[in-house]
């Protein structure tokens, strides 16, 4: 590719040197006698111009278009924006209470084994 314009420039210039024409000049004979003087010829001026014509009528209206062809359809939109957080609920209602405490029991915890 880096020669190729190179090498284009170099077989058109070999083209156009070989299509080279060479002059030959042909002298004419010189005349034998002098030809006789052609009569003047008369030329007629033309007069002034006439008036203008009238103008021509209009033309017929030409036929409605053919209607064209409907559009592609448009691009998917952006995606929207992420909306606000909302507001905090209510707090909500105070359980029940509960029963008051057993009083006085004892609680004996037995280790269990190591085998």
């Amino acid at each position: 590719m880096k020669y190729s314009i190179l090498i284009a420039a170099l077989i058109a210039t070999i083209g156009l040197t070989a299509c080279e024409k060479k002059t030959t000049v042909i002298e004419a004979p010189a005349p034998a006698a002098a030809a006789p003087t052609p009569a003047p010829v008369i030329v007629a001026v033309p007069g002034p111009a006439g008036a203008n014509g009238t103008n021509g009528s209009d033309g017929a209206k030409g036929t409605a278009g053919a209607t064209g062809s409907t559009g592609s359809t448009g691009s998917t939109g952006a995606t929207g924006n992420t909306g606000d957080t909302g507001a905090t609920g209510a707090s909500g209602a105070t359980g029940a209470a509960g029963e008051a405490g057993k009083e006085g029991g004892t609680v004996i915890v037995v280790p269990v084994e190591k085998r």
